[in-house]
């Protein structure tokens, strides 16, 4: 199809929900897995910090992360203004509450996954903190499709013509995405590796005013 009509600028937007990616600080990411290791050495913290039983997946092992390490590792802080910043670049208005209701680390191993499921308070987020080498590959080796085992599925709406419904995230260390409570998503299960794939969530409310675009 031809056009005689010049067009000068040419942009395209994705209608949907604001999905924000940044990067753990490393001192930040160390400190992480390192209070990890040692809730899992412990099977006793390890009990007394269970949360698979207030979760959706099914996988090895989830447990709360204590509000007093969250504070002190830098972990609250970066999240507030992570959240802060974004919300400001959506709404530009600067939100004064930033609540955690609650942090948990998922440990995901071989053919164990996590079903589409929401979360609760206003703002969300996961991250990776330990990664396999790799998550296995397709059964049938002519596939072109991309092999997605082990990655995350944010998913909003339903798929039709000029309107994705999916936004695939392949993990990396250290990588975070922050997103609306309300967006379902979902983890596929691997194959081929008995390593963990680690990673942290976290639900937290700010200002119900900011929140509520409906208010009164």
């Amino acid at each position: 199809m031809s056009s005689d009509v010049e067009i000068s600028t040419f942009e395209k937007f994705k209608l949907g929900p604001s999905i924000l990616k940044v990067k753990i600080p490393k001192e930040i990411l160390n400190k992480l897995n390192k209070y990890c290791d040692k809730v899992i050495a412990d099977s006793i913290k390890s009990e007394s910090l269970n949360w698979g039983n207030k979760l959706v997946g099914d996988v090895s092992q989830e447990f709360k992360v204590e509000p007093e390490f969250v504070m002190s590792s830098g972990f609250y802080k970066f999240l507030a203004e992570c959240v802060g910043r974004w919300i400001f670049s959506e709404t530009n208005k600067n939100i004064t509450k930033f609540e955690i209701k609650n942090t948990w680390v998922v440990r995901q191993f071989e053919n164990e996954y996590n079903p589409t499921h929401w979360h609760s308070a206003h703002v969300s987020g996961a991250g990776f903190l330990k990664l396999p080498e790799e998550f296995g590959k397709h059964y049938q080796q002519n596939k072109s499709k991309e092999y997605r085992g082990g990655n995350l599925q944010l998913i909003h709406g339903s798929r039709m013509f000029l309107s994705h419904s999916i936004m695939n995230i392949v993990p990396k260390v250290g990588d975070f995405y922050f997103f609306p409570n309300y967006l379902m998503h979902s983890v596929f299960p691997f194959k081929g590796s008995n390593s963990e794939r680690r990673s942290i969530s976290f639900n937290a409310s700010v200002d119900d005013k900011i929140y509520n675009i409906y208010g009164s």
